[in-house]
Parts: C-alpha cells; sequence; structure tokens
C-alpha cells in the first residue's frame, strides 16, 4: 500500500534529486520515494516483540546493559564505515547494508541506555560517571 503525498521542496534539491535520477537512469519521483525510504529509520519488528526493560527481571536488566553488536557484524559495519569515509562507498547494495547495520547499532544502543537507566533505577548498578 502506498499513499501519494505532495512536497515542496527547495529548487536546488529538486535539481540535485533530478540530476542524480538521471544519471541513474530513474524518475524523479521513484528516486525521492526511495531516499525517503532509506533514510528514515523503520521500527524493527523485533524491537517492538520486546518487553519494556522495566518489565524485565533484574539480571535480564544487568545483561542488556553489556549488550553488543555480533562481532560479524560489528567487523562488516566498521569496514563499510571506513569505505564511506574514504568516499569508496559506491555500490547501492553496500549502501543498504550500512544502513541496515547502523540500524541495528542504534536499535541495540538504544535498549542498552534504556538497560543502564533503569539497572540504575533500581540500585543494580551505579551510574556512569558524567
Amino acid at each position: 500500500m502506498s499513499t501519494q503525498v505532495l512536497v515542496t521542496l527547495p529548487d536546488e534539491t529538486y535539481r540535485r534529486a533530478d540530476h542524480l535520477a538521471r544519471l541513474a537512469g530513474r524518475a524523479t519521483p521513484d528516486l525521492l520515494a526511495d531516499t525517503i525510504v532509506l533514510s528514515l529509520p523503520s521500527l524493527n519488528p523485533r524491537l517492538e516483540t520486546h518487553r519494556p526493560v522495566s518489565a524485565l527481571p533484574d539480571a535480564e536488566v544487568l545483561a542488556l546493559t553489556a549488550l553488543q553488536m555480533k562481532p560479524a557484524q560489528d567487523r562488516r559495519l566498521s569496514l563499510l564505515l571506513g569505505k564511506q569515509q574514504a568516499g569508496l562507498l559506491t555500490e547501492e547494495a553496500e549502501r543498504f547494508e550500512l544502513f541496515t547495520l547502523m540500524q541495528v547499532y542504534q536499535e541495540g544502543l538504544l535498549r542498552k541506555a534504556q538497560a543502564l537507566h533503569e539497572a540504575v533505577r533500581r540500585g543494580l548498578r551505579e551510574p556512569l560517571d558524567p
């Protein structure tokens, strides 16, 4: 299902999008729609099934305070970030993979922060130094 939306863009933004669409051999509206889809974080369905951190038992809260990305994901994220910084990230698949891994990282970081807050609130650990 799709919803049609009328958006007013600054002329320069439209020119850049139109130029990129022509280079990619795509229609400008399609390129803009894909750009919006890729740039907005989606809520991960896995996160929606998690119980709120405040409802977890102490042991699970403490376990979440040590949450980290899987080592293989972390290595791949570092590699892709390095390629992006060097201007070598050119494949659309790599850009999408980087976006996805950043989403995993951000969601994990948020869950970990919520757990740290809850652990301090419950007196399970000391607050982090400022």
